[in-house]
């Protein structure tokens, strides 16, 4: 049995009028790292909020560690770690008060479970002193995480954990994280950025709570089968309206300081053409290159072409 598992859930708000989760359904096996990636408004919130029993379905059914998340929801919220997307601790307890407070609640105890989050707490421990709310925004980050971690999940649900944090913090989190896999722990992470999903084991693509795609990162990039052209020109607007124009592109859109396009047909002749095309429209500095598809590559083309 997966350590999670939903099935056929259904979130609604606004007495029915939003539809937050459409129909969901995914298992997550014991040990994995596995990761819901969509925009803001995707469903990734209302769904660990179910999942942590903070929230009812309004259809399905689902489990955590085999445990039903309506009827069981006493032995979830005693097995699972939570932490939110918005920092949620006590701003005016220092570091170490609110680590004491957490584990207190949970009938525990720093020291019995220190070495699980030792390799986080070092870290933030020269200010353990210092009132929670006077924290940076990476320091808030690894306090959570240590908060969340001790009482000794099975499961640990992180809801967009890296938002609003530098490229620094974010790459330490992700290191941590995959140590914490190492030691047994279930982890589901949500984030609204494409380049972290290669740093799952699997993942699920969500937009307008539905899902999709769910496989390995590797998978999904693999099933796009298309080639993607990178594109770009001195007047970079021009040269997006113009190749969603031209006859020779069937997609477009920016991506970087480029334009991913793929063409209707890819071959010489046709690339040829459009540059012909492109160039007797008076593009400067015109570049057209191959490049592999990535995440956020095969996002969009699901969201035009959901398979």
């Amino acid at each position: 049995m997966g350590a999670v598992r939903l099935n056929h859930i259904t979130k609604t708000y606004n007495n029915k009028s939003v539809v937050a989760v459409d129909d969901v359904s995914f298992e997550v096996q014991p040990g994995e790292l596995f990761g819901l990636i969509g925009p803001d408004g995707a469903g990734k919130t209302s769904i660990f909020r179910m999942l942590t029993t903070l929230l009812l379905p309004d259809t399905g059914e689902a489990t955590v560690d085999g445990y039903d998340i309506v009827k069981d929801y006493k032995m979830i919220r005693s097995r699972v770690g939570y932490m939110p997307g918005k920092f949620s601790l006590y701003q005016d307890l220092t570091v170490e008060e609110n680590l004491r407070f957490f584990a207190t609640v949970f009938d525990t105890t720093i020291e019995a479970n220190y070495e699980l989050i030792k390799d986080i707490y070092i870290q933030i421990e020269p200010f353990k002193e210092r009132r929670a709310g006077k924290l940076s925004g990476g320091m808030k980050q690894k306090l959570a995480l240590s908060c969340a971690l001790i009482h000794k999940p099975t499961v640990l649900f992180l809801d967009e954990p890296t938002t609003g944090v530098d490229a620094v913090s974010r790459k330490e989190f992700w290191d941590m994280l995959k140590r914490l896999k190492m030691q047994g722990i279930t982890v589901l992470v949500s984030t609204p950025y494409m380049d972290e999903a290669t740093l799952c084991d699997r993942i699920a693509l969500i937009q307008s709570g539905k899902i999709l795609s769910i496989d390995t990162p590797r998978a999904i990039v693999n099933a796009y089968g298309e080639q993607i052209y990178a594109l770009r020109a001195s007047n970079m607007y021009r040269l997006l309206n113009d190749l969603r124009a031209s006859e020779y592109v069937k997609s477009c859109y920016a991506f970087g300081e480029y334009l991913h396009t793929t063409l209707k047909q890819d071959n010489e002749t046709t690339r040829n053409e459009l540059m012909m095309q492109l160039r007797s429209r008076q593009h400067e500095q015109l570049e057209m290159k191959p490049t592999e598809a990535g995440i956020e590559d095969c996002f969009i083309k699901l969201l035009v072409q959901p398979v």
